[in-house]
């Protein structure tokens, strides 16, 4: 069920977050419980609960009625903290 779930996301969850600077990583998919990572954009973001419950959870419940439910893992991405400290950095010099 992981390449199914994987697929859905690649063509329809994933060219609606990258519309807002956002990506999505597939970590899991486990006895009806998918887990997801939010990247770029998405990754932090104040909305990011709402996104889940409104996009991808509906998305990959239409397309997978076995889904129970979408859990996000909530983390930084490596990205961000990068871009992160480069600004640290700038305002120490």
């Amino acid at each position: 069920m992981f390449d199914k779930v994987n697929q859905i996301i690649q063509e329809k969850v994933r060219p609606h977050l990258q519309e807002h600077q956002g990506d999505i990583e597939l970590i899991s998919v486990k006895d009806g419980i998918v887990r997801i990572k939010f990247l770029g954009a998405c990754s932090g973001c104040p909305s990011a609960d709402t996104t889940v419950e409104e996009v991808v959870k509906v998305i990959l419940k239409q397309e997978i009625p076995k889904i129970e439910d979408v859990i996000l893992i909530h983390g930084v991405d490596e990205e961000l903290l990068d871009m992160a400290r480069a600004i640290l950095n700038r305002k120490k010099k």
